[in-house]
């Protein structure tokens, strides 16, 4: 995705970003993939429509890690000469619109849960799996159309024996004046309008939930049962604490990116901007690791789901060591013989 500063590529060519980051998100893969199993299951306590949202959103974090960090960060620094080096690859790879679909799948289950909490009537037909499919299917397939010109902004650093390695911006890349508002439009689309929409999308939701809190309270003091028990404002709170939390998670580690983009790192000088610059990418790419945890402290039967799993090959071994001895008993004559 182009989303990145528009000198991504450039990183390389300055001697730093890609060469000298020694990334620490090595197992987002790990936990990403745990949270798709779970997930997939689809008995955590979360209706169809809200279990394909996290689905995607955890699919599409899972490949921002492989092509971001894995392939693009950590092979470059260990692996600075490899077949993911060689110019048709390594354009594929900064194409990111994984990236820009874990940012769009974000607003898009922000948006649902919008939906759900605030517009009671439109629920039933907004927030269901079908629309929920509908939705995903048709903004990954805008996005990765949106990616393709991307593939062609890069030129080969080097040739060896006929064969293009690395990947270098086009000088055209800098001066056309369609490459320039292509650059443009991609800041706009991601992550400038996703930043806006959700934090829109919240501050009304939370508008609504403290005007319907208000009303209900004041309904329910008014009425002579003395059980102030409110079970549909107890139904909402598991689905609010989910979206406010990823929401949450989502801004707080793309605000120093988006503050990145506004280029507040005017007055640093070369060390301390770079400080920032990794900073704000590495926050950037943890937010693709943030949401397994999210379900873990929000969602009970995940957690139940999340410990099964853990349990599962001990409880395994545990079971063929203790058949394996059994079956040992059974057939030493001795043993029987002192029973």
């Amino acid at each position: 995705m182009g989303h990145c500063r528009i000198t991504s590529l450039a990183e390389s060519d300055k001697g730093k970003g890609i060469q000298n980051d020694k990334n620490p998100l090595r197992n987002e893969s790990e936990i990403n993939g745990v949270a798709i199993v779970i997930l997939s299951h689809g008995n955590i306590g979360l209706s169809t429509g809200t279990t394909r949202y996290l689905v995607a959103m955890a699919m599409a974090d899972l490949l921002v890690i492989n092509t971001e960090v894995i392939f693009n960060r950590i092979n470059s620094y260990y692996f600075p000469i490899s077949l993911l080096r060689i110019t048709p690859v390594c354009s594929v790879i900064h194409v990111r619109a994984t990236l820009d679909c874990s940012v769009w799948f974000t607003v898009a289950f922000t948006f649902d849960r919008f939906v759900a909490i605030c517009w009671l009537k439109l629920k039933s037909k907004y927030c269901t799996k079908r629309t929920a499919a509908v939705i995903l299917a048709t903004t990954g397939i805008l996005l990765c159309l949106k990616n393709i010109p991307i593939y062609f902004r890069f030129k080969p650093k080097f040739i060896v024996y006929n064969v293009p390695f690395y990947c270098s911006n086009k000088p055209s890349y800098f001066t056309d004046p369609r490459w320039i508002g292509f650059r443009k439009f991609e800041k706009i689309l991601t992550p400038l309008i996703p930043f806006g929409l959700i934090l829109l999308l919240n501050a009304l939701t939370v508008n609504h939930i403290l005007v319907t809190s208000r009303v209900r309270k004041t309904l329910r003091s008014q009425s002579k049962t003395e059980n102030h028990h409110d079970p549909e404002m107890e139904s909402r709170k598991k689905s609010i604490a989910l979206l406010f939390s990823i929401s949450g998670s989502f801004i707080l580690l793309w605000l120093l990116y988006i503050l990145y983009f506004f280029n507040v790192e005017s007055g640093l000088d070369d060390d301390d901007f770079y400080t920032f610059e990794n900073i704000a990418y590495m926050l950037r790419n943890l937010s693709c690791c943030t949401n397994t945890f999210i379900y873990v402290t929000t969602q009970s039967k995940f957690r139940e789901y999340l410990k099964n799993a853990v349990k599962y090959p001990f409880a395994s071994i545990i079971k063929l060591i203790n058949k394996d001895k059994n079956g040992k008993q059974l057939k030493d004559p001795e043993l029987w013989s002192k029973r």
